[in-house]
């Protein structure tokens, strides 16, 4: 037995199945083109993927973005009955960062608020959500009230029968004109 085969879930734990459903509707393979927008008004390109599945017995949901050349990063997100929220750390390596947030529905997005080191308010924000695609983003404050825009991205359920995976980044273009790869 694995680590994959012990941490992998079929499905839902039936104490909150319903509740699980929050992060459960993203469960399987996504395609993505991530923006990231730099305070100098610059931005950056890329594409990747996100694959999600369920894990910890069902009580968690647990992801992987690749962004070759960028970043590969793992999110573990469980339902708390105490808090009726969820709790959801993202770990990348790549660059050592670790980020807990707390999330919940509000209307029709999915708000995960964190807390920088520094102080400073984050949000990363699920919205436009169908069966088949998402919008994401990532906005800082320093007051709570007027909110930067860091990082957008356009995901689309990957086709079931698609097993093509990046390597090396494709169709990536910045608005300085920088080619990035």
């Amino acid at each position: 037995m694995t680590i994959t085969d012990i941490v992998a879930a079929d499905g839902p734990h039936p104490d909150h199945a319903a509740e699980l459903m929050l992060f459960g509707q993203f469960v399987g393979a996504w395609d993505l083109t991530v923006t990231d927008h730099f305070e100098d008004g610059t931005t950056r390109t890329m594409r990747g993927e996100w694959h999600f599945g369920w894990a910890l017995q069902g009580r968690a949901v647990q992801d992987v973005w690749i962004v070759p050349g960028r970043e590969y990063g793992m999110t573990v997100r469980f339902y708390d009955p105490r808090i009726t929220a969820w709790r959801s750390t993202w770990i990348g390596p790549t660059s050592g960062y670790v980020q807990q947030f707390v999330a919940r529905q509000q209307g029709d997005e999915i708000v995960l608020a964190g807390q920088q080191p520094d102080g400073r308010s984050l949000q990363w924000i699920f919205s436009s959500i169908t069966p088949q695609s998402f919008h994401w983003r990532n906005v800082i404050s320093t007051n709570g009230a007027t909110w930067r825009l860091q990082q957008e991205m356009e995901v689309v359920r990957r086709d079931p029968g698609h097993v093509e995976q990046l390597n090396g980044g494709s169709d990536v273009s910045s608005n300085d004109g920088n080619r990035v790869t």
